[in-house]
């Protein structure tokens, strides 16, 4: 069978798993997500260990039955700590996550990664950041993946996941950088999967207001496509993944607090060639305003109906104003699902 053919970063958040629950059972087969643990920094031990314990726990109930991955890329030393000793290796006995780690990471962090692999005889992921260029920087993180492949029995599988972070318009060389990533990182194993992960929603615009909607490329995308029109011979072999429809940088964010965040959100869509977003009042006396930003959606010419997805069906029912005005939580989910089901629709393409 062949590999599920699209990988979306999702942040271990009540709203993306709702959201990978969301999608149709032929959806998810499609679909291997990287579940990112976020960063606590200054937590004490032990709430820390009960926040990890319990985002840990929302990822491995969101897909009982296919597997994704579970990583923690952004932890220091003091969180990694306290991680090992949270998820040790009994945690992951019968679940459907596999473990993930990278080079520059702490050595609790990848300890721990490579002895689940080793002792549940599953895949290890190496998650390769090329967050800039290809540089000198670059280069020693090459040989931290080779270091790290030895750590593992000869032969063991390791997929790879080459993270370009976000591929915004004015960084036009991103396809350059990760062909050359990916012609070092190759040779060094016979990876069982090997995946590209780039971009996502951008940031909304300084002077982002309501009423309006917003349109922005999807560079990401043509970054992609740059990669599988390049010519080398492993093309037919990568799989593609992205932030879904946040930036890069939101599953690096340490999560708010139940009073944090501002006073309005985001209506996401995803077309063909754009992203386009839409700027949602928070509260149930803003219920004209609500409706007309989920109008703004449904009414583009490439919006493809209430029964592409869950995705779109809740728009639809917001623009009639069935739904109710909703908040950060359901605006994510259902701009999640309408993301992730049509970025398998256009894979299988």
């Amino acid at each position: 069978m062949p590999a599920p053919p699209y990988v979306p970063v999702l942040p271990t958040r009540p709203h993306a798993a709702a959201a990978y629950r969301g999608l149709t059972r032929a959806v998810q087969r499609a679909v291997v997500p990287l579940w990112t643990l976020a960063p606590h920094p200054g937590m004490l031990p032990g709430p820390l260990a009960g926040r990890i314990a319990k985002e840990a726990a929302d990822a491995a109930r969101a897909q009982p039955r296919t597997p994704g991955w579970l990583d923690a890329p952004f932890v220091d030393d003091a969180e990694a700590a306290v991680l090992a000793g949270t998820l040790g290796p009994e945690w992951w006995e019968g679940r459907f996550l596999r473990p993930v780690t990278g080079p520059g990471r702490p050595d609790a962090q990848q300890s721990l990664a490579l002895t689940v692999a080793r002792l549940y005889e599953t895949p290890l992921a190496v998650r390769f950041r090329l967050l800039g260029g290809w540089n000198d920087v670059a280069v020693a993180r090459t040989d931290e993946v080779a270091a790290l492949l030895g750590r593992l029995p000869e032969g063991h599988p390791a997929d790879l996941v080459l993270d370009l972070g976000a591929v915004p318009p004015d960084r036009p060389d991103a396809g350059k950088e990760a062909l050359r990533a990916l012609d070092a990182l190759l040779p060094l194993a016979s990876w069982n999967t090997v995946t590209v992960v780039a971009g996502g929603f951008p940031d909304p615009p300084d002077d982002f207001r309501e009423g309006v909607r917003y349109e922005a490329p999807r560079s990401d995308w043509d970054t992609w496509h740059e990669i599988r029109h390049a010519d080398r011979p492993y093309l037919s072999r990568l799989r593609y993944g992205d932030y879904g429809i946040h930036p890069a940088s939101y599953v690096a964010q340490p999560p708010m607090s139940g009073s944090g965040g501002p006073p309005w959100g985001i209506l996401r869509y995803t077309t063909a060639r754009s992203y386009h977003f839409a700027k949602v009042p928070y509260g149930r006396q803003y219920d004209d305003a609500n409706r007309e930003a989920a109008g703004s959606l449904t009414g583009l010419a490439d919006f493809r109906g209430a029964a592409a997805s869950a995705g779109e069906a809740w728009l639809c029912d917001r623009a009639r104003g069935v739904e109710t005005p909703g908040n950060h939580s359901t605006w994510n989910r259902a701009g999640n699902i309408q993301h992730m089901a049509f970025v398998v629709r256009s894979l299988s393409r």
